[in-house]
């Protein structure tokens, strides 16, 4: 559907590119038809008014030769919309091909560095792009613009987004913490007894987040120098502050790889939730084997051809639809019900048999409607074994080719998303300018709300997606891709934009998108560091601390002087 979509908006635009025109004004241009001069007079006249009656054309030049302009104020609102659909469909493409080269690889130096320099592509691109091209005196008037796509990031992040997980994953938390979040909730709705709980890992990933404002602090210090030398080093000092935290951040997960085993865990149960329940059963009701075996190869990353309890747990953690918890006694005794050889593994068969036995229960229902289990009768059984004579014959070609094609898949998609990202970075910052002076907003605005909803629009949606579990776990996982996502905006995006400041010796003033991402990001960075229980009433303070800091903003800059 999103091919069909980017496909539609590019015939759009070229056929809007086709119908551009101009008008000429200047008389000396015009050819006499020999007639007498007051006949020539009358007719120069009478087009003076008719062109004096349309409203004032101005020319446009199109980028690069075959993207289309405008002038008008429905006009160029019209391309910003074209051009958001395509940046959020050139971020799906990155993420969903990052996503699968990660679940490919597993936990190591591709997810600890390179998978998370990959998610932040939409934003660093934007930036290198309108900086990297045109003169000084360009990368000067998109410097602003590009701090503040990279402030309405982190703080859309941190309010909207937070916010929406909060008010869409909450439940009773009046209840002991091992039944919070649970989704069955008896009590009735209040501000203060609903909300959500997370594990301790979230608050260390809330910690850390906070660890990435100390370069914009350091920026803000130069606010108080009068020297051009003086701010100069304070820009460089940051650049390199910012620089060894990501460096530092990608070192420390490849020796503590907690979190990309967080980030393991929470694609996994995305994945295992969207795509593979459903196709745990045939038409007629019996196992798949088939999907089933297609799910164990997913689920064993470092492909020994067994399963650990780990990798069970993030399995569980997308098929616990029914009452059951993820508390660690719990995926013990899965893996007793799963590993029948009692050597703390889960080979392919123990898998099939034991994912069968569950979908066969939790698909049998009484007449009072609860859930019981029952074995699989001697029919479903044979079904079962000759389905796993077929499949076995074809599994070592069809693995093959299949691990192939996602490595073909997961480049296509990086490269597609890139390339547009890459393509529409100067025409998108550039039409938002235009429509800026055309609704007479600053600049800065546009490029802090805007932008940043395109490539954050994906995430919040899986992030709500994720929430509406209502499972602590399942929480605490999607506020962590949050707060990580938050870190690595600020270091990495941070860093490119620094560097480009001063190696090309840009005049940039600190702006007020630097103090408000330091207010907003310290003030949720310490609460939910030291909080592991947010009620539902948190939510609506996130939603109104994001129209709080534009209106900091415009304090700051229309009556302390900030740029």
């Amino acid at each position: 559907m999103s091919r069909a979509a980017l496909f539609i908006i590019f015939l759009v635009l070229q056929l809007l590119h086709s119908g551009s025109s101009r008008s000429v004004r200047d008389s000396n241009l015009l050819v006499s038809d020999g007639l007498d001069d007051k006949l020539i007079s009358q007719s120069y006249s009478l087009l003076q008014v008719v062109d004096d009656l349309k409203a004032d054309t101005v020319t446009c030049e199109p980028i690069y030769g075959f993207l289309p302009c405008a002038t008008s104020f429905w006009g160029v609102l019209f391309m910003v919309i074209v051009y958001e659909i395509l940046l959020y469909l050139a971020n799906d493409y990155i993420s969903r091909g990052s996503n699968l080269f990660f679940t490919m690889y597993g936990t190591g130096f591709f997810g600890a560095s390179v998978f998370h320099i990959l998610g932040t592509i939409p934003q660093v691109g934007i930036v290198l792009v309108t900086g990297v091209t045109g003169t000084t005196e360009t990368a000067e008037e998109m410097a602003t613009m590009s701090i503040g796509l990279l402030a309405g990031s982190a703080i859309m992040l941190l309010t909207l987004v937070w916010g929406s997980v909060v008010a869409f994953g909450s439940s009773d938390i009046s209840e002991s913490p091992t039944t919070s979040n649970r989704g069955h909730n008896k009590k009735r709705f209040s501000f203060t007894g609903y909300g959500v709980t997370t594990d301790a890992e979230t608050s260390s990933t809330a910690r850390i987040m906070v660890v990435s404002l100390i370069p914009f602090l350091i920026l803000l210090v130069a606010k108080v120098l009068n020297s051009t030398t003086g701010i100069r080093i304070v820009i460089l000092v940051s650049l390199l502050v910012s620089f060894a935290f990501l460096v530092t951040y990608c070192v420390y997960q490849v020796f503590e790889p907690w979190i990309q085993n967080r980030r393991l865990e929470f694609l996994m149960s995305t994945y295992v939730q969207k795509t593979l329940l459903p196709s745990f059963l045939t038409a007629s009701g019996t196992p798949n084997v088939s999907n089933i075996q297609e799910v164990f190869t997913r689920i064993d990353q470092n492909h020994n051809t067994y399963i650990s309890a780990y990798e069970l747990r993030a399995l569980i953690l997308g098929i616990q639809i029914g009452e059951v918890g993820l508390e660690s006694d719990y995926v013990e005794k899965a893996m007793e019900d799963f590993d029948l050889s009692g050597d703390s593994q889960i080979s392919e068969q123990e898998f099939v048999n034991g994912i069968s036995k569950w979908v066969n229960a939790n698909s049998s229902v009484n007449g009072q409607g609860q859930k019981h289990r029952r074995f699989l009768s001697s029919k479903s059984k044979d079904a079962l074994e000759g389905q796993q004579k077929q499949v076995a014959k074809k599994k070592k070609s069809k693995l093959t080719d299949k691990s192939w094609t996602n490595h073909i898949k997961a480049a296509y998609l990086l490269i597609l998303g890139i390339g547009i990202t890459l393509l529409l970075a100067n025409p998108l910052m550039e039409t938002i300018q235009d429509f800026s002076t055309a609704a007479s907003i600053p600049t800065f605005f546009t490029s802090y709300v805007l932008v940043p909803f395109a490539i954050n629009y994906g995430q919040a949606l899986q992030a709500i997606t994720s929430a509406r579990v209502k499972y602590e776990n399942a929480i605490s996982l999607t506020l962590s891709e949050i707060y990580n996502g938050v870190f690595m905006n600020n270091v990495m995006g941070l860093t490119m934009f620094l560097g480009l400041v001063y190696i090309r010796d840009l005049s940039w003033d600190v702006c007020a998108a630097v103090l408000a991402v330091v207010i907003i990001c310290t003030v949720m960075g310490l609460y939910t560091s030291y909080s592991r229980k947010f009620p539902f009433w948190t939510s609506i303070i996130a939603y109104i601390m994001y129209p709080i800091s534009l209106l900091m903003i415009y304090v700051l800059t229309t009556f302390f002087g900030w740029t």
